[in-house]
């Protein structure tokens, strides 16, 4: 997962901790469950909708786990009705740009 930093699309991508813990933070105000484990994922993730649970591999490096979370946001439909602004207004750009891989 060599990735250029814009190359999913979101302008001033950096995949830094920060922008991760602001990934995670989306997670924090929704219904679902965000989790680290080890696991033999084919996409690095997996989602258990009916739990609202989000596994992510821990192994993954810093942009493996900014990825996955991406790709899970644009995936999955979350409740915005208790996020931030600052969430709100990062969860619609990332659900809104298309993935350029």
């Amino acid at each position: 997962m060599n990735h250029a930093a814009n190359s999913n699309g979101l302008a001033g991508l950096k995949y830094t901790p920060n922008f991760l813990r602001k990934l995670e933070d989306i997670f924090a105000e929704s219904d679902y469950v965000l989790r680290y484990e080890k696991g033999n994922f084919k996409s690095g993730y997996c989602i258990l909708n009916d739990q609202k649970v989000v596994i992510v591999n821990k192994f993954y490096p810093l942009e493996g786990k900014i990825n996955c979370l991406i790709a899970i946001i644009r995936e999955i439909n979350m409740d915005m009705n208790n996020f931030s602004e600052k969430n709100k207004v990062l969860y619609f750009e990332i659900s809104q740009t298309q993935l350029k891989l």
